[in-house]
């Protein structure tokens, strides 16, 4: 029997990326996932792929304290997921208060509603980034390194961090804290992002655009390798090694955007669409990338899909959705 068999999941974010991902796996393990959905979004895994009709969705905001707390309460939960957040950079850029609104008031709300079913709840995996970090002259950043956020995006990932591992602090509720590179994988529908858009360009017999110089550097994590990175560390939260702690999760081979693009476009034949570089980009750090040693002494996590095996999976669900042999 799984350890997931029958447990009732809160996962938040449940249609973008890792959220559908999630949701599929713990389905594939027996949980009972209750998903808390924003906007309905008919292109996404989780709907495309039927998961909306095995699982309870509650349509809702992570910014409604008083919803959240009942779906808690009267769902029974006994883990939660927050993976719910507005994600994008150049958003959160034009619109800073919109995505503290999502990112922080969200984080603490959520932690709220668990402290307050605490009887019940016994993990808690929230969802912060490599943005956390802000800009570090040290790299690749460890979790002993500082979180200092100064952009939008990377503030209300920083204050997200904070707040988790201030409620383990201070109120004993079982909390981890997950920091990723740049997730991808089927499913990624925001298609600024480079992976998305290169392919999809590509589809249409167009040069991708890349709105940086190229130059700047990132982790890429296969969303696959982040659900299994999730799932470890929520089963090991009874260790005390293990709670209140914070992990990176990263293949350690950081690539530049050029690089990155360059990949998919050999995995696409597609080396005659050189890209557009716009060198327009602001507000985002030039490098950043993890060092994941920790998850792989404590928990004994390691990445199980190449960048290229990701990339080849991600590009077929791509030609496949938009329409292409």
């Amino acid at each position: 029997m799984s350890f997931w068999t029958d447990k009732n999941v809160l996962v938040t974010g449940a249609t973008g990326l890792l959220g559908s991902h999630m949701v599929e796996e713990l389905l594939a393990r027996g949980a009972a996932p209750v998903c808390l959905v924003r906007d309905g979004v008919p292109r996404s895994l989780f709907h495309g792929r039927g998961l909306d009709r095995r699982c309870v969705s509650v349509q809702g905001q992570l910014e409604d304290y008083a919803l959240l707390e009942r779906v808690i309460n009267e769902h029974e939960i006994e883990a939660v997921f927050h993976l719910g957040a507005q994600t994008i950079v150049g958003t959160a850029g034009r619109n800073p208060l919109s995505t503290w609104e999502a990112n922080v008031r969200g984080s603490y709300n959520l932690l709220e509603a668990c402290r307050r079913n605490e009887r019940k709840v016994r993990r808690v995996v929230v969802a912060s980034s490599d943005k956390a970090y802000g800009d570090q002259p040290v790299l690749p950043y460890t979790e002993a390194s500082p979180l200092e956020g100064r952009f939008p995006y990377d503030c209300s990932k920083s204050c997200t961090d904070l707040i988790a591992r201030c409620y383990f602090d201070s109120y004993q509720l079982p909390v981890c804290v997950t920091r990723c590179g740049n997730l991808f994988g089927p499913g990624d529908l925001n298609w600024n992002r480079i992976i998305p858009g290169t392919v999809r360009s590509v589809v249409r017999g167009e040069r991708p655009i890349v709105r940086s110089d190229g130059t700047f550097v990132r982790d890429y994590v296969y969303v696959g390798d982040a659900v299994a990175a999730y799932l470890e560390l929520a089963e090991q939260m009874d260790r005390p090694e293990v709670v209140g702690e914070a992990f990176n999760f990263s293949d350690e081979r950081p690539q530049s955007v050029l690089e990155i693009v360059d990949r998919v476009l050999g995995h696409m034949d597609a080396r005659h669409l050189p890209p557009v570089i716009l060198g327009e980009a602001s507000r985002e750090i030039r490098e950043q990338f993890l060092a994941s040693e920790k998850a792989r002494r404590v928990l004994g996590w390691r990445p199980r899909h190449g960048l290229d095996e990701g990339l080849q999976r991600t590009i077929a669900w791509y030609r496949e959705l938009l329409g292409a042999a």
